[in-house]
């Protein structure tokens, strides 16, 4: 179980190359439009994204499955509310964020339905889902642990059947942004 999960040292996640190839900044502002305040980071790590966001001025929440994760982004990003949990599993109230953020995590989830539907209830406004292109890349997954447009379309119909009318997708050099607005929104 857990088969797909980065198992590697938080330092992995923050390396130059690394960074350079995820956009950070580019990846937030396409997350950000309209009037958004409050962020959850699903699949935090190191809190590179969660540090991102509250750059920006937006309250930021973070979880991930793993310990050591969650006590680097603490010590990395204070001020943030970092949390053990799953992406399927999530410990908050229903509608608590106006964007939830799931960074190249979504590949790793056990139970991609149940992730997604756990997005869906605590959000308020908004879904955005960072992910490697399903293609072979020198970083990121193998391509039997990637998932594909049409998969994340398809399991966001299957929770939100609205989902296609509202879905974007952002392409940048290394990995591509998928992004739903939510019920709540509409």
């Amino acid at each position: 179980m857990h088969e797909k999960r980065f198992n590697g040292g938080a330092d992995r996640l923050r390396s130059p190359e690394r960074v350079e190839r995820l956009e950070i900044d580019r990846v937030v502002e396409a997350c950000l439009p309209g009037d958004l305040s409050s962020v959850l980071d699903i699949g935090t790590g190191t809190g590179l994204f969660a540090e991102a966001f509250a750059r920006r001025g937006l309250s930021v929440a973070a979880v991930d499955a793993n310990r050591e994760m969650v006590d680097a982004t603490r010590t990395l990003v204070p001020g943030v509310d970092v949390r053990l949990a799953t992406a399927e599993e999530l410990p908050f109230d229903d509608a608590s964020f106006d964007l939830v953020f799931l960074g190249l995590v979504f590949h790793e989830t056990d139970a991609p339905e149940k992730a997604i539907s756990e997005a869906f209830r605590v959000a308020r406004r908004r879904i955005a889902i960072l992910e490697w292109p399903f293609r072979t890349q020198e970083m990121g997954p193998p391509l039997a642990h990637r998932v594909s447009m049409r998969q994340i379309k398809q399991l966001l119909e299957t929770v939100y059947r609205e989902a296609d009318r509202r879905f974007e997708t952002h392409s940048f050099h290394h990995v591509v942004l998928y992004r739903v607005d939510c019920p709540r929104s509409a």
